[in-house]
Order: structure tokens, then C-alpha cells, then sequence
């Protein structure tokens, strides 16, 4: 009986003690680390986590989709609860498409409670994760911008990053505007890794819609003769703009190389550039339209107004020649501007002077942003009237000496087309529940300037013009071509150029024009040759397209 009550004894005291063991030990958690171990528990099963707002839509003018956002989900992890860090990878990798190593380095680190795996992935995707029924593997709503024309416009729209925001484009320009709000949600899990709660902490909102006057069907053909022409030439980049010259409206907006907007990370930044905005170029032959404006304005010429011409003339301390190779001619202006006389249009910036012509050039928008709404316009370089030197006029008026962009020479142009009144591009319809009102404009040369203006550029296009070849059935063309030599380490270069044309219909009263320019051709590299074709394939097009009958 007394050994019976000894084992009772000593096993009570063992419990006593290892009961006394234990509260020490609750109260060494509870009290001392307490706080610590909430934090570290709080931290491995609470997160909170972005949710973000979905952006608003980007439409052309008929109101077809450019780019929408949809409902999209991120794949993300609570590593410390993944079981089988390498199996989970290897499941997931072929799904998510993300390299298995990438997967196993997330899922392997114990020490993160959260990582993300994957994000703006297509719902079916997500759900097939979810099947998978791998711990510590979790779905969040999110969401996408998706691009149902393709990559139609890529370079305008503009690209969007990981975080919803624009990046480039369109998509940054307006973020105010399309760009919607980032929310929170608190998400609780427990210990199996399975939700158990989601707070909404602040919700997310949608943004607006923003409306383009771009013509979905005219900029698709856009491309397409870009694209041609990329594909013979392999120029470094090029562009192509089509305008209602009436309105200003931009219809089409072109650029080569194009891009993938739902992936622009490989991307090279010609592919992601609008050049018709950021290329800064001499424009070479293509300026010669408004040497000759400002000319008949101060009434220092008239159409019919003969130059005899040398095969070269010396300017100050330069001597200037034609492209090609000729004898002593005489020529009308009209001529001049029809077969691009380099010496007849020195002449005719000489009859000018410097102080009218500088005033010309600047009144038709060059040397400052055209103000077209979209980021980073670039404003081309013209030099100041008091750092001319003896040959600066000679050069300026054959588009030498002076830079502009793509677009200041499609708005330039527009103005004589419209019979003289220069207007800010228009690429934006409808920003949100505001209407962009069209450009009012203003006058820069008198309407019968600008008809003897229209008048000469058809010879541009007719037997004889430097793009007689050029033709679109039943309609009379106008425009004029460009060869320019790139700038280079102080002079210019032999082997590199860029090829423009710039050119409207009908030639009497037009209502389309469209400006091509391409940065460094290969193989040939006349205006004629490179540029002016394209203008003849897209204005075959646009013009019946268009509704625009025959004249």
C-alpha cells in the first residue's frame, strides 16, 4: 500500500511539476513574447493587397473599342505554407507560363508571408490554378487591358505597366483621365491557407472613356502600307499621317516598327515611338512649298514668274547644287516647285529676304509644338534671325538648316490645303464627358495663295513632277516630295537620308491629306521613290473609303 502511494506521490509531483513547467512557459508566450507572436501571426495571415480600378476604354471615332480592361487575377503565394515548394513549381509554371526556377525562388523563401506569382492572368487560367488545391497558392481579383483591334495604333494608345498605370501614349497623356483608382482589401487566412476573410479597406473605381477621331478601317491600311514599305526599304522607323485638312482631325496615325502592346518589355524605342510627334528632321524638298508661300505673300514673285537658273548657285561661303545633274534652264516658279529646283528655290527665298522669310516660317507653326494633345510633342528647331550667317536663307529654303516633325508639316500643308488657315491637329474627340472642341484656327496666307499654292503642287504629281508616277483614277492629286540628307557630325552625310512626301486630293478642294516620312531608307532613297507611292496606296483607299467623290 505505501509503494502505491509513493508512485501516486511522485507521479502527482511530476505533474505538478510539468504542469508548473507549462504555465511558465504560457506565461513566458503570452506575457514576454506575446505581442511578438501576434505581429509574426498577423503579419504570415493578414495581408493587405492592392486592388486595382479598372481603366476607362480608349474607342476610335465610330465608337469601336482600341483598348478595354477586363476582369483579370493575380496568382500569388504565403510561401511558408506552401508544403512542396518544387512540386507546387512545376505544377504552376506551365500554366502561368513563368520559368520553374522563377516560381521555385518565391515559393522556397520561408521567410516572405506574401509573393506575388503571376499577374493580369485570364480568368480561365486562374481558375485552372485553383483546381490545382495547392496549398498556400491564392487568387486575387484583378484586372487587364486587353486591345481588341490588335496592335492597330499601338504607338498612339500608348502601353500600360504591372501597376494599371500608363506608361507611354495615350494611356499616359490622360491618365487623369482614363486611368481609374487603386483600392485595398485585407485578406486573412488561416492556418491551412485558405481565406477565411476579405476586407474591402478602400474600394476601386473605373475610369473614363476617352474618344479618338482615328478611323479604325483607314488606320488599318495605314499600317499596312507602312508595314509594305518597311518591308522594302528597312528604313530605321517611319510614320504616316492622314488628315481631314477642313477640320484637323487626325484620321490616321502610323507608325514602323510596330509593337505588341500587351508586351512592350523587348520592345525597341523605335517600335514604341510616335514619330509623327517626337522625330525631329530636316525636311528638305517638302519646305519648298513654303519658300514659294511667302514669297507670293510679300508679292515678290507670281506663278509665272521666270528664274533663269545656273546648274549651281554660291550662297555666302556654300555652293548649292540640284539632285541631279543639268544645264543652264529657265523656269517658272510654278516649275521650280514641280521639279524641286534647289537653285530656283534659293532664288526665290533670296526675293524674299531674311527678316519676311523668317517671320513666313514661324507664321505657319515651325520652331514651336503644334499643340496636338499628346505627351513629350516635339517643338523642331528654327534659329533665331539674329544668328543667321550668309548662307542660312540659301539653306533654309530648301529645307536645310532648320528642323521640323511630321506633324508641324501635315498641319502646314493642311493650311494651304484649306485654302489658308493653320489649325491644331485634333486626335482627341471626347475626354471623359468633356468634348475637345475643334481648333478654331488661324489665317496665315490669303485663300488665293493657298489656291495658286494647290495649283502648283499638282505639277508635283503631273508629267515632268519629281512624282509623275503616282496616280489614284479619278482624282486629281497635289503634294510634294522630300530628300533630305541627315545631319551629321557637323555637316551632312552621303549614305544617309530621309524620304518624305506630303500630299492632298482632290487637288481643288481637298479633303484628305496624308504626310509619309521615312528616317533612312535603304536602296533608293527619293521621296519619289519611297514616300510617294505610299501616299498613292492609302489615298486610293481612304478616298472612296471616305465618301470623297471623284474630281
Amino acid at each position: 500500500m505505501r509503494l502505491i502511494e509513493r508512485r501516486i506521490g511522485l507521479l502527482f509531483a511530476a505533474f505538478l511539476l510539468l504542469f508548473a513547467l507549462i504555465l511558465v512557459r504560457a506565461v513566458w508566450l503570452q506575457g514576454v513574447r506575446g505581442g511578438e507572436l501576434r505581429a509574426d501571426a498577423v503579419s504570415q495571415q493578414t495581408e493587405t493587397v492592392t486592388v486595382p480600378g479598372f481603366r476607362g476604354r480608349i474607342l476610335d471615332r465610330a465608337g469601336e473599342p482600341l483598348a478595354v480592361s477586363e476582369e483579370a487575377a493575380t496568382v500569388f503565394a504565403t510561401p511558408y505554407q506552401v508544403r512542396d515548394p518544387a512540386d507546387a513549381a512545376s505544377r504552376l509554371a506551365p500554366l502561368l507560363d513563368v520559368p520553374e526556377d522563377t516560381l521555385l525562388d518565391s515559393l522556397s523563401n520561408r521567410e516572405s508571408g506574401f509573393a506575388y506569382l503571376a499577374r493580369e492572368v485570364d480568368l480561365v487560367t486562374a481558375d485552372r490554378v485553383r483546381k490545382l488545391h495547392l496549398d498556400g497558392i491564392g487568387i486575387l481579383p484583378d484586372s487587364r487591358r486587353v486591345y481588341p483591334q490588335g496592335d492597330l495604333a499601338t504607338q498612339v494608345i500608348g502601353a500600360v505597366g504591372t501597376e494599371n498605370q500608363g506608361l507611354s501614349g495615350l494611356e499616359s497623356g490622360y491618365e487623369d483621365v482614363v486611368g481609374g483608382t487603386d483600392g485595398e482589401a485585407k485578406v486573412t487566412k488561416d492556418a491551412l491557407g485558405d481565406t477565411i476573410e476579405r476586407e474591402t479597406v478602400e474600394g476601386q473605381s473605373t475610369g473614363e472613356d476617352l474618344k479618338l477621331t482615328l478611323d479604325t478601317e483607314l488606320q488599318s491600311r495605314t499600317e499596312d502600307v507602312l508595314d509594305e514599305l518597311g518591308q522594302t526599304y528597312d528604313p530605321k522607323d517611319a510614320t504616316a499621317i492622314v488628315m481631314d485638312p477642313r477640320s484637323a482631325e487626325v484620321l490616321a496615325l502610323a507608325n514602323w516598327p510596330d509593337a505588341d502592346p500587351t508586351d512592350v518589355s523587348d520592345a525597341s524605342e523605335e517600335a514604341l515611338a510616335n514619330h509623327a510627334t517626337g522625330l525631329t528632321y530636316e525636311p528638305g524638298s517638302t519646305f519648298k512649298a513654303f519658300t514659294v508661300a511667302a514669297a507670293l505673300e510679300e508679292r515678290a514673285v507670281r506663278p509665272e514668274t521666270s528664274f533663269y537658273l545656273p546648274p549651281t548657285i554660291h550662297v555666302a561661303d556654300r555652293t548649292i547644287e540640284e539632285s541631279h545633274p543639268r544645264g543652264p534652264v529657265t523656269l517658272s516658279v510654278a516649275d521650280i516647285l514641280a521639279q524641286s529646283s534647289n537653285v530656283g528655290a534659293v532664288k526665290i527665298g533670296e526675293q524674299t529676304g531674311s527678316e519676311k522669310f523668317d517671320e513666313w516660317v514661324r507664321r505657319f507653326g515651325f520652331g514651336e509644338p503644334t499643340g496636338i494633345t499628346f505627351p513629350g510633342e516635339e517643338q523642331g528647331i528654327v534659329p533665331a534671325l539674329d544668328d543667321y550667317s550668309g548662307s542660312t536663307l540659301g539653306n533654309m529654303a530648301i529645307g536645310q538648316g532648320l528642323a521640323v516633325t511630321p506633324i508641324q508639316m501635315a498641319a502646314a500643308y493642311s493650311a494651304i490645303a484649306n485654302g489658308g488657315v493653320l489649325r491644331t491637329p485634333r486626335l482627341v474627340e471626347r475626354a471623359g464627358g468633356e468634348q475637345v472642341d475643334p481648333p478654331k484656327g488661324q489665317r496665315v496666307i490669303d485663300e488665293g495663295t493657298a489656291a495658286r499654292l494647290r495649283g502648283m503642287l499638282e505639277g508635283v504629281l503631273a508629267p515632268g513632277g519629281t512624282a509623275s508616277e503616282v496616280k489614284v483614277p479619278g482624282y486629281t492629286l497635289a503634294g510634294k516630295t522630300g530628300t533630305a540628307e541627315k545631319a551629321e557630325d557637323g555637316g551632312y552625310s552621303e549614305s544617309k537620308f530621309v524620304a518624305s512626301f506630303v500630299g492632298f486630293a482632290p487637288a481643288k478642294y481637298p479633303q484628305l491629306l496624308v504626310a509619309i516620312v521615312v528616317d533612312e531608307p535603304k536602296g533608293s532613297y527619293y521621296g519619289g521613290d519611297v514616300a510617294a507611292p505610299a501616299f498613292g496606296q492609302i489615298a486610293e483607299f481612304a478616298l472612296p473609303h471616305l465618301g470623297i467623290p471623284p474630281s
